[in-house]
């Protein structure tokens, strides 16, 4: 079954659970042996050739999704192992009931040991679930560790084992997964943090699971290709270069020349009609030599930048900026209009300390470093929950926020945020933000609605860094990506 664009909390997901059970009559027995069949499949459809599989159970539902799938596997003709990490005795309800079918079709379970998985061709982590509260510890941990220093395929049941349904951290420790498969709501824990490097090819099945009406309003939306296509739709036969935006990007204070090349070409690559650059005059010829169509101003009096806002109809703000006092000076000019804005790098600094905000007409386009400066807090933490960090840079500075790295998030006011799941390790190098910002700001030249835009261009962004690490990460660079844009913003 293809994933789902909702992306819910845990909470909202046993809402979803209790909802099929309570007012749709779907007993969760029932439920229970429909995640055992999708798991079957998956298992099947993944690993065609085991033979041998070593299924691993906790004490609670997510063990009961473990027990149920032993007899159906043991019917494919598979050779089934139980390990119970848990006594057995201590389950309840359905759980309890999938233990004692297994048993009574003649099934055996083992306690769990380190060698008991040796054996085993594809390990099934039906250890936690999402019911998990507080650090992994004691016993629990050392399974984890044991089924993680195998190295051996796993699948893990609704969510590897360990890891947070909401913030996609280890809760100390976590199975490292080679596939999960998620039931009836795709949860959050799955996409933001360490969640996508522990959950491996993601796989769902929503059980046959109705949706409420009204429905929960999800936590997250996953960004879809589809979303190009339809912002960007084919040119007319007459448009003329007036037709797609004038960009002005200004930025490039002494000795970053680069940072507004980048982001001018990438305004150009994805369409933009025409982008005009201002620089310091040490740098101006420098970016001028690294693409001849952009047009190029070296800015020797900061007040004549309310001339050339005149004439753009989007600004960005930024890169290669610096925080000089001729920074400061630039910035507080931009900052007058009431023309659509894209802000990052420097400009986002400068902005933390001033203490500016919020308003309606700007994207902020921060990394975690410049979103722990925005909110006064520790990078860490901001990683720590990314989706909460999104939610206070949104509500402290309004308009539209584009928290950058591992899993892009966009937030505005009243917009359920959006995920972007695309993108890449080799990503993580100089340039890299420079080139969103021009994207976004040429993209947004061409899109009236803001939101739809900044999602286009997070997503081609992202899609053309996937396409230029086909050839290997390392060594990716900023201008491989400018480059690639043209072809998903053509899509």
């Amino acid at each position: 079954m293809a994933l789902p664009t909702a992306i819910y909390s845990t909470r909202q997901v046993r809402e979803l659970d209790a909802h099929a059970i309570e007012q749709q009559g779907v007993a969760g027995y029932t439920l229970m042996k429909r995640a055992g069949q999708a798991s079957l499949r998956v298992l099947r459809g993944h690993w065609p050739a085991a033979q041998r599989i070593a299924i691993v159970c906790g004490a609670g539902n997510n063990a009961g999704d473990g027990y149920v799938l032993a007899p159906m596997a043991r019917a494919a003709g598979l050779q089934v192992r139980v390990l119970a990490a848990s006594e057995p005795t201590r389950l309840r309800g359905d759980a309890q009931r999938a233990w004692q079918d297994w048993i009574a079709s003649g099934g055996a379970v083992e306690p769990f040991s380190a060698a008991a998985l040796a054996s085993a061709e594809v390990i099934i982590d039906a250890l936690l679930g999402t019911g998990l509260e507080g650090p992994v510890r004691g016993d629990t941990a050392a399974v984890i560790a044991a089924i993680n220093a195998l190295g051996q395929p796993v699948l893990s049941l609704d969510i590897p084992s360990g890891l947070s349904g909401d913030t996609g951290l280890p809760c100390g420790a976590a199975v490292r997964a080679t596939a999960s498969i998620s039931f009836v709501g795709l949860k959050a824990g799955l996409f933001l943090g360490d969640g996508p490097d522990y959950c491996g090819t993601l796989f769902f099945d929503d059980l046959g699971v109705g949706t409420p009406d009204p429905p929960p309003e999800p936590r997250l939306q996953r960004m879809l290709q589809t979303e190009i296509a339809a912002g960007l739709p084919r040119r007319a036969r007459a448009a003329h270069k007036g037709s797609f935006g004038r960009i002005l990007i200004v930025g490039s204070g002494p000795g970053m020349p680069g940072a507004t090349a980048l982001a001018g070409e990438a305004a150009l690559r994805v369409g933009a009609g025409l982008v005009t650059v201002l620089a310091a005059p040490e740098c101006a010829s420098a970016v001028a030599a690294h693409r001849p169509e952009l047009i190029v101003q070296a800015l020797h009096d900061v007040a004549a930048v309310d001339g050339f806002i005149e004439r753009a109809d989007v600004v960005a703000v930024g890169p290669g900026l610096g925080t000089s006092d001729w920074s400061r000076a630039v910035l507080h000019r931009v900052m007058q209009t009431d023309k659509p804005l894209i802000v990052d790098a420097d400009a986002l600094n400068l902005i933390a300390a001033q203490g500016l905000g919020p308003r309606g007409n700007w994207v902020l386009t921060p990394h975690p470093g410049e979103a722990a400066r925005l909110l006064g807090c520790s990078t860490t933490e901001v990683q720590q929950d990314r989706l909460g960090a999104l939610e206070r840079l949104v509500a402290r500075f309004g308009g539209i926020v584009v928290l950058k790295g591992a899993g892009t998030l966009v937030g505005s006011r009243g917009r359920i945020a959006a995920f972007c799941e695309q993108g890449n390790p080799g990503m993580a190098t100089a340039g890299m933000g420079d080139v969103l910002t021009g994207a976004l700001a040429g993209i947004r030249a061409q899109m009236p609605d803001p939101w739809a835009a900044t999602r286009v261009a997070v997503l081609a962004h992202a899609l053309a860094g996937d396409a230029e690490a086909r050839r290997g990460e390392r060594g990716l660079l900023a201008g491989d990506v400018a480059r690639g844009l043209r072809s998903w913003v053509n899509a």
